[in-house]
């Protein structure tokens, strides 16, 4: 079966800073882009960061210089690493794997809140 795990999500203060992680089984992992999306109350859900299968990332405008996306494909796992973390940026993370133009996975998605 094909599973993406998350793990990561949780409470930090504003300016703090969190790691997510996706762990991603029953695919060829180093074939895939891996993305992150985030949807907060009242808002569409929207792309954040994602990294191709040749390790080239891009960002949305509004993290830029705040958020780094990685990959291991030693451990078929991609990162987001969230500093300088507002209010604004509270939302449920979701990571996905695309492959040439679809989204074929979705992790079920972790709650990041953003608050003092």
């Amino acid at each position: 079966q094909v599973q993406l795990v998350q793990s990561g999500g949780g409470l930090v203060q504003p300016g703090g800073s969190l790691r997510l992680s996706c762990a991603a089984s029953g695919i060829i992992f180093s074939i895939y882009t891996m993305d992150w999306y985030r949807q907060a109350p009242g808002k569409q859900r929207e792309l954040v960061a994602g990294i191709t299968a040749g390790g080239s990332a891009n960002y949305a405008d509004s993290v830029k210089g705040r958020f780094t996306v990685s990959r291991d494909n030693a451990k078929n796992t991609v990162y987001l690493q969230m500093n300088s973390l507002k209010p604004e940026d509270t939302a449920v993370y979701s990571c996905t794997a695309t492959s040439v133009h679809s989204i074929d996975y979705w992790g079920k998605g972790h709650q990041v809140t953003v608050s003092s």
